[in-house]
């Protein structure tokens, strides 16, 4: 499209340069080989790195502090609050700085694959390939809504530009600042594409609940007979490795909407992790990400352009962002029924959690507040030799606008109302912890899924676990038998015992934190040292 102000309407960006509206993946791909932004793998992947931001900017993200919404955020270190005249003030400053720029690119895409809960998003950058993200990660509009589209919300997305702390109320030059009642979003002073994608789910999040919709931070799929299934979890914990199923249709694998008429995709692509992915474990994340069109992030290659899946040199959250379309299996429309399963993923670098365990409602809740996984020593900085215990609310505390009770309470009520089976999977460690034991096979785990979702496991004979009161099935196909038990796995049973306590005392920590708020059947499925 030839430069013209009507790309950019609503943003309050005046161009003085080149309008790049709306380019498909192969002109977005020449124009950012062409300006230096990245080069191409060896199959055509469009290979990008993004410098000293390779993860979002927890700490340098804000909520505008607003008179209509002040009451209702959930304020603390997840949302800071800026006040609303420095949100205006650098918004200024940055609409001035992207309107002095040679080239501009824009996307127009929605948000919501259910057109009673659709968003219309503008984005503005000063990159091919941010762009290029955008269009492969959220859903591309057709062309007649294309040529009426006016934008619900819009990112002024400008990683070059640097924020200032002294007047700009931020903590360093980079700023991820969202203003619920103009509906814009400002991402400044990073490259990390991610934060383009999690900005929409925060919008999200904070619109939903509102219209009687759960917001969730989960992958699904469905069944050839229109079993819905839905993956929450933490990342690493493989959402979008689980769902990605040759037997089952994926309806997304990362963010999506439950609603009285059924489950929808808020995206149009996914955002896999791809450190170490394994083409025989992971053949369709693997094959997708050796495709044209395709964005990888901070992936390493070699001078011909082989990348290398297994070198996290440049950062352990290697990531590839594709159109949801190169995954073969998949639902079109974005959308489906109610969910017969609800499946709460953990990776337990501790390895003492069962490899499946299956739910009541409360304990659902409770877990799903919990949002527990472990990190793995030697993969973040700062982390000591012992795996490190992570409790993100609802799975997704980042994204969170809201208090975490309010998506709780819907989660409890959709269960109720519509009925799920529930579970809690473990893709960590099994026979000890991380250094000790070994990775659970993840052929164990889809072998334990598909008896799940297909509903055979449900009638299986189930003993309680004595440490974390879950319920472990006695037998399952495929599985042997004394994989059900954590604590079997383990050669020596004390030293289970006490990683056992120990994690059980973390749980309990972590419960007094929303234990105030949840009704006395969450109280009593907590976990909780014996007495």
């Amino acid at each position: 499209m030839s430069s013209s102000e009507s790309p950019l309407a609503g943003t309050g960006v005046t161009p003085r340069g080149e309008v790049h509206a709306n380019l498909a993946a192969p002109a977005l791909v020449a124009h950012a080989l062409r300006r230096g932004e990245g080069r191409l793998s060896a199959e055509g992947a469009f290979i990008a790195v993004t410098g000293q931001h390779t993860g979002r900017s927890v700490q340098d993200k804000f909520v505008v502090e607003e008179p209509s919404t002040r009451e209702a955020v959930w304020w603390g270190k997840v949302n800071q609050p800026l006040p609303a005249e420095k949100f205006a003030a650098v918004a200024a400053r940055v609409r001035a700085w992207l309107g002095q720029k040679a080239e501009l690119f824009t996307q127009d895409l929605h948000a919501g694959a259910d057109p009673a809960h659709r968003i219309r998003v503008r984005l503005v950058t000063t990159n091919a390939w941010h762009a290029l993200f955008a269009r492969n990660m959220f859903i591309r509009p057709a062309a007649e809504a294309l040529a009426a589209f006016a934008p619900d919300w819009t990112i002024l997305h400008a990683p070059e530009f640097e924020a200032d702390p002294a007047t700009d109320g931020c903590r360093s030059t980079t700023l991820i600042a969202l203003s619920l009642e103009t509906r814009t979003i400002l991402i400044a002073g990073t490259s990390y594409a991610g934060e383009i994608k999690k900005s929409i789910f925060t919008v999200m999040n904070w619109l939903l609940p509102e219209r009687g919709v759960l917001p969730m931070h989960c992958s699904a799929n469905v069944g050839r007979g229109g079993d819905v299934a839905l993956f929450f979890g933490l990342s690493g914990t493989g959402k979008t490795t689980l769902s990605s199923d040759p037997e089952r249709a994926l309806i997304g694998d990362d963010e999506h909407g439950w609603s009285d008429a059924g489950v929808f995709n808020f995206e149009g692509g996914c955002y896999a992790k791809v450190i170490r992915l394994s083409k025989e474990a992971e053949p369709q994340i693997w094959a997708a990400s050796h495709r044209f069109g395709t964005v990888l992030e901070n992936v390493v290659a070699d001078g011909a352009g082989v990348v290398d899946l297994d070198d996290g040199s440049l950062t352990e959250n290697t990531r590839s962002c594709y159109p949801i379309d190169y995954i073969p299996n998949v639902v079109p429309s974005g959308t489906a029924g109610l969910p017969k399963n609800v499946v709460m993923l953990t990776a337990d670098a501790f390895g003492v959690l069962p490899p499946i365990s299956r739910l009541s409602a409360a304990q659902a809740m409770y877990h799903f507040l919990s949002g527990y996984t472990a990190r793995v020593a030697g993969t973040e900085k700062g982390l000591g030799k012992e795996p490190q215990a992570t409790f993100s609310t609802c799975f997704g505390a980042p994204f969170l606008p809201r208090h975490p009770e309010v998506y709780g309470r819907m989660l409890s009520d959709l269960i109720s109302r519509h009925g799920a089976d529930c579970w809690l999977v473990n893709t960590g460690w099994s026979g000890g912890a991380y250094g000790t034991g070994s990775r659970m096979p993840i052929q164990v785990t889809r072998a334990l899924l598909r008896a799940a979702l297909d509903g055979s496991l449900a009638r299986a004979e189930f003993v309680r676990d004595p440490f974390f009161g879950l319920m472990m099935p006695k037998a399952a196909p495929g599985v042997p038998a004394q994989m059900l038990n954590p604590r079997e796995t383990w050669a020596d049973k004390a030293a289970y015992d006490r990683t056992a306590r120990h994690l059980v005392g973390l749980f309990e920590a972590n419960f007094q934190t929303f234990a105030g708020a949840v009704s006395e059947d969450v109280k009593a499925a907590a976990i909780r040292a014996a007495a």
